[in-house]
């Protein structure tokens, strides 16, 4: 039994390597990334890259020691005596170093990624709009003729978030209620947004076209229904859409102030 569990055992690193490398030839990695449509996105998948090869270096090498040691030592084979041990303080020593060396590299090697995509706010932005979750939808206010947020001309749009290509977006992410969390996949963008706080966000479309906005915390009944679209379009169009946004909701308050 010792040895039919080391061979299942060693089954697992192998076909689980296997997968992934048909996976790989076959351009499935799309299932695990989304397309990339953003200047940075890159950087953020090689991260993710580099962690899952060096992870899985330990994967395998742990995986086949398991296989070794059940084959090794199966009880029904094995004729050598029974040795005890109350452990090696070397081998401990080893075992805490070498983990809390490789964090450490992974600490280093991606602040410059952290930096770009947490610290270093662009100076001068395309366009700043303001986010505002809630249970369960999307609020985007954008800037009206005078250029600047929250005056009296702010244009506000619901479920769908529309930015110019080419141009970097700073959202002031804000929550209305609850914990939610700003997640655009083919932007590489997550940032929760927490009651009570402004937290700043950047990104930069880098293709046309609209992808999924969703919640990704999850922040009550109707968690499963706080889902929007991002509308990456030409700066022209992005202003003819403004402007049209802007008419109509001219249009509504010149009728709700009539009515009144």
């Amino acid at each position: 039994m010792g040895k039919f569990w080391s061979l299942l055992f060693f089954l697992v690193p192998a076909l689980g390597v296997a997968l992934f490398v048909v996976s790989a030839d076959a351009n499935l990695l799309d299932h695990w990334f989304p397309t990339d449509v953003s200047e940075h996105g890159h950087v953020i998948d090689g991260l993710f890259m580099m962690i899952l090869w060096l992870t899985g270096a330990v994967f395998i090498a742990t995986e086949v020691c398991l296989a070794a040691f059940l084959w090794r030592y199966d009880a029904r084979s094995n004729r050598d005596a029974i040795k005890f041990t109350h452990g090696s303080h070397t081998l401990e020593v080893v075992w805490t170093i070498v983990p809390a060396a490789t964090l450490l590299f992974i600490a280093i090697y991606q602040m410059n990624a952290w930096a770009d995509a947490k610290i270093r706010q662009p100076k001068n932005p395309g366009v700043e709009i303001e986010v505002r979750a809630r249970q369960f939808e999307w609020r985007f206010r954008y800037p009206g003729p005078d250029g600047k947020l929250y005056t009296p001309d702010d244009i506000h749009f619901d479920s769908e978030l529309h930015v110019p290509v080419d141009e970097e977006v700073l959202v002031h992410l804000k929550s209305e209620d609850v914990l939610h969390s700003f997640f655009l996949p083919n932007l590489r963008v997550k940032q929760d947004a927490v009651p009570g706080m402004v937290i700043p966000v950047w990104f930069k479309p880098t293709k046309e076209g609209a992808w999924d906005l969703v919640c990704a915390e999850l922040c009550g009944w109707g968690h499963y229904k706080m889902r929007g679209r991002i509308v990456v379009q030409s700066r022209e169009d992005f202003n003819a859409w403004l402007a049209g946004v802007r008419e109509k909701q001219l249009a509504t308050q010149s009728e709700q102030t009539a009515a009144k």
